[in-house]
C-alpha cells in the first residue's frame, strides 16, 4: 500500500537533514504574486534555524529549474526541492514547508486523508487565481526600486529572497 501524500510531505520534512550551507528545502514561488510573497515572509519570519532558502520564479533571468519541472508547472504550484533532492509541490510543498519552521498546527487540515481531495482542489483553484485573490484581499507589492541599470519589483526583503541561492 503506498503512502498518502500527507505521510509523504511529513516523511519528506522528517528525512530533510539541514547542514550548515545547504537548505533542508528550497522553495520556488512567484515574486510577482503579493500573496505568495507574503507566505513567504511568514515562513522567513519562522525559520530560526535557517532551513528554508527561497527562489523567486517571477525574477529576471529565472532559469533554475527543479528537476522534472518547466516554467508551467512552477506556476501553476508552489515546489520544494529537500536536501536529497526530491521535489514536492503544491500540498505536499507547503505542508513540508510549514511543519519544518514550527508551523505544522497551520497546516493540520492537510493531514486529514478525507479532506485532501477538496483542499487539492481549492489550492489549484486558488493557484489559477492568485493574482485576483491579492487583489480582492487588498495586497499589493511594493512600486519597483531600482539600483544603478538594475531595477527591482517588490520589497527588500524579495530582492534579499532572489538572491539567496547564489
Amino acid at each position: 500500500m503506498s503512502a498518502t501524500p500527507a505521510a509523504r510531505s511529513r516523511k519528506a520534512c522528517a528525512m530533510t537533514e539541514h547542514t550548515k550551507g545547504t537548505p533542508a528545502l528550497t522553495l520556488y514561488y512567484d515574486g510577482a504574486c503579493a500573496f505568495c510573497t507574503d507566505a513567504m515572509l511568514t515562513l522567513r519570519r519562522h525559520d530560526r534555524r535557517g532551513v528554508l532558502a527561497f527562489v523567486d520564479i517571477a525574477a529576471p533571468g529565472f532559469a533554475d529549474f527543479p528537476p522534472g519541472t518547466d516554467m508551467a508547472a512552477l506556476n501553476a504550484r508552489l515546489h520544494v526541492v529537500t536536501a536529497d533532492g526530491r521535489v514536492l509541490s503544491g500540498l505536499d510543498s507547503m505542508q513540508a514547508a510549514y511543519s519544518l519552521v514550527g508551523m505544522g498546527w497551520a497546516v493540520l487540515p492537510l493531514r486529514i486523508r478525507l479532506l485532501r481531495p477538496a483542499l487539492a482542489w481549492a489550492y489549484d483553484h486558488f493557484a489559477r487565481n492568485r493574482y485576483r485573490v491579492s487583489r480582492l484581499l487588498g495586497m499589493r507589492l511594493p512600486a519597483p526600486h531600482c539600483d544603478g541599470d538594475v531595477c527591482y519589483r517588490g520589497s527588500p526583503f524579495t530582492k534579499g529572497l532572489r538572491n539567496e541561492r547564489d
